[in-house]
């Protein structure tokens, strides 16, 4: 039987190699992602989803992208009066970019960012998956979700690329609609 401090070794090891495998990746996945031109606002013209080996790519929003599509669904939602929090996540809902409107109720951004989150995990709009808790009630207990309008998917290539999530406005649809505005500036 081997020694404690032997099997504790053999797993530091073993974590260690995990973990640069991990960071490995992120790095792979980052440069890619930023081999894009920063100043297009459209998604890379990398493979939405490519398996090349042991390796796989997928197209991002850029940053300047996501930041343009939520300053579009704030002033969207400015134009009718309304005070907002926008956020819009990356294709596996990391938060990209939050905009927390003057104004903008406390419990928006999060709500906003969540929408967003699961959006893009439907690749649809949060209008539609709130319909499908009927069916399915135990939906809501996924963590990080929110079943109410308010949140809408970016594509590329029929793909979920993004997420846009709005919050603090009197409606989902209200929300919705400006999520879609913040879309619509990207072409999606």
């Amino acid at each position: 039987m081997p020694s404690r401090k032997k099997s504790a070794s053999r797993t530091r090891v073993l974590m260690g190699g995990a973990a640069l495998a991990v960071v490995g990746a992120g790095v792979v996945g980052t440069v890619a992602a930023r081999a894009a031109d920063s100043t297009d606002a459209t998604p890379a013209a990398a493979p939405v989803a490519a398996r090349n080996g042991a390796l796989t790519e997928s197209t991002h929003l850029t940053l300047d992208a996501a930041t343009k599509a939520a300053r579009a669904a704030v002033e969207a939602a400015e134009k009718e009066g309304r005070q907002v929090s926008v956020a819009v996540v990356d294709r596996n809902g990391n938060t990209l970019v939050i905009l927390r409107g003057d104004g903008a109720g406390p419990q928006s951004y999060e709500s906003a960012e969540r929408k967003a989150f699961t959006a893009v995990s439907w690749n649809a709009p949060t209008s539609e998956l709130a319909k499908r808790l009927a069916q399915a009630p135990n939906l809501k207990d996924i963590p990080g979700t929110l079943f109410l309008a308010g949140g809408t998917p970016v594509t590329a290539k029929g793909a979920p690329v993004a997420g846009i999530g709005v919050a603090g406005a009197p409606s989902g649809d209200l929300d919705e609609r400006y999520a879609q505005a913040g879309a619509a500036v990207l072409g999606r």
